[in-house]
């Protein structure tokens, strides 16, 4: 347990300390980019169920929040991952990819880092009262803030990979292309996981095995 407290924050500190200077000094085992995921999506997780908490059995939500946020992260990586690889394979990199699936876990590692920084401001904004929507809106604006983080980790560790071959800026491109379409379509099979004040909290809501990308068209084009 000591080794692994150890390690998370001398990750933190890689992450968000020294970019420039001391990049790549500690290279994170793949088990402690995992518990960094797990701990702080869960963090976060919680944070998003927490809107209007104490009404009814909406508490259910904080729990499963927390568990379904590293889930949704940790799933899509999963799902993404052996298509991945075998991009890498084709394109004869795979001798690399134990480093392209480090830099990967780091870039996840440092999106999950940047939401649960971030949750106390969720926090807040739900303690003003916030619409439904509202709270929706707040939420993918963390996000989006968070992602940004998370690809300029990635990035910084993937220049080691791009430097020894140029094809490794085209298989960060794919994995970023992949993952967004997974991550979508996986978040809505994951709902709720703010949930709607007239609906009882479930961990997964009816309809979880719908395609996201039909309903966006029927929200687009009627």
């Amino acid at each position: 347990m000591t080794s692994t407290a150890s390690n998370f924050a001398r990750l933190l500190s890689e992450l968000f300390d020294g970019i420039a200077r001391r990049a790549h000094a500690y290279e994170p085992s793949l088990r402690t980019l995992l518990v960094v995921i797990v701990i702080a999506g869960a963090m976060y997780g919680a944070a998003m169920g927490g809107w209007r908490v104490f009404e009814g059995e909406r508490w259910k939500l904080v729990l499963f929040g927390a568990m379904k946020s590293p889930l949704l992260i940790m799933a899509t990586t999963a799902v993404v991952l052996p298509g991945f690889f075998v991009l890498n394979t084709v394109a004869g990199l795979r001798d690399d990819f134990r480093d392209a699936l480090r830099a990967i876990l780091v870039g996840q590692a440092g999106l999950t880092i940047a939401l649960a920084s971030l949750a106390p401001v969720t926090q807040f904004v739900y303690l003003t009262g916030v619409t439904h929507r509202f709270a929706i809106l707040t939420n993918a604006a963390m996000f989006t803030v968070a992602a940004i983080v998370a690809q300029l980790v990635m990035l910084r560790w993937y220049r080691r990979l791009i430097a020894r071959n140029r094809t490794h800026l085209v298989m960060l491109l794919a994995w970023l292309g992949m993952y967004a379409f997974v991550g979508m379509q996986m978040g809505w099979m994951l709902r709720p996981f703010i949930g709607h004040p007239k609906m009882v909290p479930t961990f997964f809501r009816e309809g979880a095995l719908t395609n996201a990308y039909v309903v966006i068209a029927k929200l687009i084009f009627g």
